[in-house]
């Protein structure tokens, strides 16, 4: 079994990786509370994931596993992208970013609010070595949110293939089996099983 130390704080996303690598040969240890948070200074997901997951292993002397997740709509020319969580603001809430966006796509009919999430999960080992895999999915911005479910932009993301569902509006298990982070997640249990 392969033990590696969570890089994330975020409970959702621990949730999701959690679920994701339940059935791989995987031990997830919990982000220490005494690791500061890693400034997000990188201009791309994989720079970001991979400098999060270095400075856990660098912190804890155990493989650390890091994420960093954008969400890439075309008629924004790829905005939010890498600034996803910051999107309305360096402090802005989910709210806050989602309603950002609402309000900057308000115009558009639904052929024009094509997007795709990009989540790339970065690990990095205590000697300095470190790779990356990543995972995408494509669907456009609704109108308005919808569902209960899940976290971030995921109320106003209808993914390709979910009957024009939102992703708030899919069950944990439809959300890990079609996502970005799933898509992801399944990446890495493969690479690090043949590695």
């Amino acid at each position: 079994m392969t033990t590696l130390v969570l890089a994330t704080a975020n409970p959702h996303k621990s949730e999701e990786i959690r679920q994701v690598l339940a059935n791989f040969d995987v031990e997830l240890l919990p982000r220490p509370l005494n690791v500061p948070d890693v400034a997000e200074t990188e201009d791309s997901l994989e720079g970001n994931a991979l400098l999060k997951a270095k400075a856990l292993a660098l912190a804890t002397g155990t493989p650390a596993i890091a994420d960093d997740t954008g969400l890439f709509i075309d008629v924004l020319e790829g905005a939010p992208g890498v600034r996803s969580a910051r999107y309305a603001g360096d402090e802005a809430t989910f709210e806050e970013n989602v309603d950002r966006v609402l309000y900057e796509l308000d115009h558009l009919g639904p052929g024009d609010r094509s997007a795709r999430f990009r989540t790339v999960i970065a690990l990095a080992f205590p000697d300095g070595t470190s790779w990356w895999v990543d995972g995408s999915l494509e669907g456009t911005i609704l109108a308005a949110r919808r569902g209960e479910h899940g976290f971030g932009y995921d109320p106003i993301f209808a993914p390709l293939g979910a009957q024009g569902r939102s992703l708030a509006e899919l069950s944990a298990e439809e959300k890990n089996a079609l996502s970005h982070r799933g898509n992801a997640l399944r990446a890495f249990a493969e690479r690090l099983a043949n590695s």
